[in-house]
């Protein structure tokens, strides 16, 4: 009875998964079994620059190099396997060996160790399929092959937490998506900023709309392009709808050129002590719109007057910001979508000419990438131009 009593607790020990005790490095078999399995499919593409490391943990099966092994495999999927990744490194993740030593003690699976650090965005699995099966395949080029690790390693390097709900500026493609539900509700071309003033790479949630914008001329482009036009032409200012004022505030005292000597502030770096405002216009540099996510870019999306840029192919012309093909639609589309506010008080608004403030009431992060390889809602593998030669800059870390 005893026997059968024993017999009948070891084979619901099996059927629960229990595999025994930890070793002394906090490893059950079942552990152990599973990350071979990871590392032996390369899951997620994180063995890297460590494959000496895992033909030792294959050979041996030491539960030491086992841990090592995963912490490394841990932070190459956390942090990305680009050697120089200048950038795109905004949103790095810190991994201790502690968190996984206490979690391997606790019985956790390995899946659930590396949970907090597997990307989201539906791109990661979607070009590790696609990368596996150009592996496989004898018509895949060393160039192709890097090129999608890279937008791999890029993915890995996006802001955690991504979500199924977004909008989706790829940098290369010229384009703009905003993501419901992982489907594409509404795309449209842009431009983006030149290879010299390149659209930085970032995530932040989308805030507020502002109709009828002035633009507040940035200390930079003051310097080398209005301060130098005045100088040339007297009429610059009015014929480009320019004020000055002391700060970024139209209600703030005119301040006449004679007493700024502004021949000091021509070129260089730095704050200028006066501020260049260009008025609400249909010919304002923001255009009638603009939508704002903050950040320490000084980037947002916006209107524009250059509607012929949109005919172009490659459309890199602006000093950073975003530039929409169809702003109109976009705010109708967010109005109605991501606010509280009637879309007939907005079309009030912008027929006012003057300028107000619509506040996003519905999370909507907006993320600025830089993938030259992208799969497609149809799977579909699509590349794009290098635009700011960065695959041929970056370089994996294997």
């Amino acid at each position: 009875m005893k026997l059968k009593l024993l017999l009948i607790l070891a084979f619901a020990l099996i059927l629960s998964g229990c595999v025994g005790p930890s070793d002394s490095a906090g490893w059950n078999s079942k552990q152990k079994q599973e990350f071979l399995q990871i590392l032996q499919q390369d899951k997620y593409v994180s063995i890297c620059e460590q494959k000496a490391l895992y033909k030792k943990v294959v050979e041996t099966r030491n539960s030491k190099l086992m841990t090592r092994l995963l912490y490394e495999y841990t932070k190459n999927l956390a942090n990305g396997c680009i050697v120089n990744s200048e950038g795109f490194n905004e949103y790095k993740q810190e991994v201790k060996m502690d968190y996984i030593q206490k979690r391997l003690k606790a019985n956790y699976s390995i899946e659930k160790i590396l949970a907090p650090y597997v990307p989201k965005y539906r791109q990661f699995n979607a070009l590790i399929a696609h990368y596996k099966a150009l592996k496989r395949s004898r018509k895949q080029s060393a160039k192709l092959l890097k090129s999608v690790r890279l937008n791999i390693e890029r993915v890995k390097l996006m802001k955690p937490g991504i979500g199924d709900t977004y909008a989706l500026v790829n940098i290369p493609e010229f384009e703009i998506r905003i993501i419901e539900k992982n489907k594409t509700s509404l795309k449209m071309r842009i431009v983006i900023g030149t290879r010299k003033r390149q659209t930085p790479i970032f995530s932040e949630d989308l805030k507020y709309i502002i109709v009828n914008p002035t633009w507040n001329v940035p200390d930079s482009i003051a310097r080398n392009e209005v301060i130098p036009g005045i100088i040339r032409d007297s009429n610059y200012l009015r014929n480009h709808r320019l004020v000055v004022r002391k700060d970024y505030n139209l209600k703030s005292p005119a301040l006449e050129l004679s007493s700024l000597n502004i021949k000091n502030y021509v070129g260089g770096e730095g704050p200028v002590p006066f501020k260049f405002i260009e008025i609400p216009s249909n010919r304002n540099a923001l255009g009638r719109v603009k939508f704002i996510f903050p950040n320490h870019h000084s980037v947002y999306m916006h209107d524009t007057p250059m509607k012929k840029l949109f005919k172009r192919k490659v459309r890199a012309y602006s000093h950073g910001c975003v530039r929409l093909g169809n702003p109109k639609y976009m705010m109708e589309f967010l109005v109605k979508n991501y606010t509280s506010t009637p879309y007939s008080d907005v079309v009030k608004k912008y027929n006012s000419k003057k300028t107000e403030y619509i506040k996003i009431t519905k999370r909507l992060p907006v993320h600025t990438a830089y993938f030259t390889a992208y799969v497609d809602e149809r799977g579909h593998l699509k590349l794009f131009g290098d635009i700011y030669n960065l695959d041929k800059k970056q370089q994996l870390s294997f």
